[in-house]
């Protein structure tokens, strides 16, 4: 490509990633460069508030907006379209409405796809409910009414595979307060059933104290779990479980009846992308080199969920690498500097990610935090704190996010932001003592 000659950059996918890659690489690229956002849905939603729309505490308007208005703002183009193909070959993406999309620069941030194939009977379409998407944990929200009204026993966890786990701890806990203010938590049982080794672990083998800390939250709430679980098959109201030992055998079989089930499956890469020969690992993630460019396609970037990340360690069940808000943010700030340095100064890449984690999780009328510097270990901060001030901290990073995208700002979020709470839990800590 000519130095300084206009760039065209597509961006795929307007989620956590994508919506702040469009802005930042705009923001460094200028005028002169075109940045184009494409993205199957109009609306940008805030998917880490999923848990709350699964009980009725927000409506989909509090926590989506139309991305073009925003991006408009900001001189970036956008079309709405389902991209079927990426031809790597010749830089376009193809629709299902068979329309070319031509790119200089391709920067993925397009998710996962959710694979309850991989477990018989599970997902929306059969028998247990998710919070991955705003239509899924709408439909949770009709099954929690339909549990309110007929009380029964209650399965919440991730299936093996998963690398998300978060969210399950978060709806466990949501559920819980949810079924206590309606006056019949004693009517319902809960069991939390993990893939992970411990109670926890997080796909990340801990983080300070995760595993005491959320052992005791689950006794205090009187939610018993089950870990190192291999769900073998769903049927109506059953749910067919392997707890497996160290070493990978079973050790128990458990057919555990269920009124409501709210499960986060394993992810995998979205079809255009996983196609890519020679893009992605088995799975569908993209394999990129550490300043997140393609290791096949040069023009290729990307970051956030569908990048490929080995797992932590190897467990008894298989669990995946969680991609954390922030590893997420600053994925993303690398992809625009480096784009910045090939397309205006016509170098190599030399930026990075930090790949640092942190995490803000409501857990109905308290709250966690954790935050590991780096993500994986070992590790120079490994943080993990609960309080009623984590609880306001979600509601107010929720408002914070949502502010960033309706303004464009390219600044950092969740760093800025993260000092913030350490600082709140000092100042709690001193008063304590």
């Amino acid at each position: 490509m000519e130095l300084n000659a206009m760039a065209k950059i597509v961006v795929l996918g307007a989620g956590t990633g994508g919506m702040p890659a469009a802005y930042e690489i705009k923001h460094l690229l200028g005028q002169e460069h075109q940045v184009l956002m494409v993205n199957e849905r109009d609306h940008f939603r805030i998917i880490p508030s999923n848990p709350w729309v699964a009980v009725g505490w927000r409506e989909p308007d509090a926590i989506s907006i139309p991305i073009a208005k925003y991006l408009a703002k900001k001189h970036i183009d956008f079309i709405c379209a389902f991209v079927t193909k990426i031809d790597a070959d010749n830089n376009q993406l193809i629709t299902a409405e068979h329309d070319v999309i031509d790119y200089d620069f391709l920067v993925i941030a397009s998710g996962p796809k959710l694979a309850f194939d991989a477990i018989p009977g599970a997902g929306p379409e059969h028998y247990t409910q998710s919070v991955c998407s705003l239509e899924h944990a709408l439909s949770c929200k009709e099954n929690v009414d339909e549990l309110i009204a007929n009380p029964g026993p209650v399965l919440v966890g991730a299936f093996q595979g998963a690398s998300c786990f978060g969210p399950a701890y978060e709806y466990v806990f949501i559920l819980d307060k949810v079924l206590r203010d309606a006056g019949i938590r004693k009517h319902v049982p809960i069991q939390f059933i993990t893939s992970e080794p411990y109670i926890g672990h997080l796909g990340l083998d801990g983080i300070g104290d995760s595993k005491s800390m959320l052992e005791s939250a689950l006794r205090q709430r009187d939610i018993k779990w089950i870990c190192n679980a291999s769900v073998d098959y769903i049927e109506k109201d059953i749910m067919h479980i392997d707890e497996l030992n160290r070493k990978g055998n079973i050790d128990f079989n458990y057919s555990l009846p269920f009124n409501h089930a709210m499960f986060i499956p394993p992810f995998v890469g979205i079809d255009a992308v996983a196609n890519v020969e020679g893009l992605c690992n088995k799975k569908g993630f993209v394999i990129t080199d550490e300043h997140q460019r393609s290791t096949k396609y040069s023009n290729i970037f990307a970051g956030g969920v569908c990048v490929a990340i080995p797992p932590a360690q190897s467990t008894p069940v298989p669990t995946g690498m969680p991609k954390t808000g922030y590893m997420i943010e600053s994925m993303m700030t690398a992809v625009a500097q480096n784009l910045h340095s090939i397309i205006v100064n016509n170098v190599e890449p030399a930026y990075k990610g930090t790949w640092n984690a942190i995490c803000i999780a409501d857990m109905g009328d308290t709250g966690a935090v954790f935050i590991a510097t780096p993500q994986i270990a070992p590790r120079n901060v490994s943080w993990f704190a609960t309080g009623k001030w984590a609880h306001l901290a979600k509601i107010g990073f929720e408002k914070y996010f949502l502010l960033k995208m309706k303004s464009g700002s390219s600044e950092p979020l969740y760093e800025k932001y993260a000092l913030k709470l350490m600082g709140i839990t000092r100042l709690e800590e001193d008063k304590e003592s």
